[in-house]
């Protein structure tokens, strides 16, 4: 069954076909339920796990680094694995990069990615000040909830702690230099207005990948957390078609 609190994960056990989901850096699993909760209805298994340090202050998360939430999201492969014949990734913004690294580190346990603003670059430069700023200052002004539709939140946290900001620089660094051994389908959706993710991430991903199935899917009414904004009916609708398409899931129907 699913749990009840949206921002402690989700946990939904339908079928042999598996979907993990993996939120944003300082946000929750509540940005990710309302998809997990779609393709559950489809009859899938489904994981969106709380990635360490997320969901309690952002004083805990500046203790944490990518390694612990790649180990979370890792182990969250291990459990859907354990019930399932196919696991399809999908991941918001940072959780995205964490798709990406479970693809290029387990390419026998990932059937398909499903990117939603993926983040693994940034044309700011003032992030080259990170490594060293990190020492002065705990954490810079927040940013979460780049949401177009009023009164949707992520239940993130308004600050950025800078110390997990660096670490999840390296993870990107890590991460594009090894983007040509992921040759899965891949779907890729971009909000066309994103206030976050600058389009050198999605650019980097769809230059890097080796894949020969690459669908982009441009959301025109929706800003970075899209899937909590006005185009997730049709970023649900458009996932769920892609994961029967690629797993067992198409023999299902």
């Amino acid at each position: 069954m699913s749990e009840t609190d949206s921002a402690l994960g989700y946990h939904d056990d339908r079928g042999r076909t598996g979907v993990l989901l993996c939120h944003g850096f300082t946000g929750s699993p509540a940005s990710m339920v309302p998809w997990a909760s779609y393709l559950a209805e489809k009859g899938h298994s489904v994981r969106v796990p709380l990635l360490p340090g997320h969901g309690t202050t952002w004083q805990q998360m500046n203790r944490t680094r990518w390694q612990d939430w790649y180990a979370e999201v890792d182990g969250a492969l291990d459990d859907l694995i354990t019930g399932c014949d196919e696991v399809v990734v999908a991941g918001l913004s940072m959780g995205g990069c964490l798709a990406l690294r479970l693809a290029q580190q387990r390419p026998n346990d990932v059937r398909a990615l499903m990117l939603v603003n993926p983040a693994v670059a940034s044309a700011d430069r003032r992030l080259l000040l990170v490594p060293v700023v990190r020492f002065v200052l705990g954490s810079i002004a927040g940013i979460g909830n780049d949401i177009k539709k009023p009164g949707v939140g992520e239940d993130g946290y308004d600050r950025t702690p800078l110390h997990a900001l660096h670490s999840m620089r390296q993870m990107w660094r890590e991460v594009r230099q090894n983007l040509s051994r992921i040759d899965v389908p891949l779907l890729l959706f971009r909000s066309a207005e994103d206030h976050v993710v600058d389009p050198s991430s999605s650019d980097a991903v769809v230059d890097g990948v080796s894949s020969a199935d690459i669908q982009q899917v441009i959301l025109h009414n929706s800003y970075h957390v899209a899937t909590l904004d006005y185009d997730a009916d049709e970023l649900f609708r458009i996932s769920a078609e892609f994961v029967a398409e690629h797993t067992g899931a198409r023999d299902e129907r």
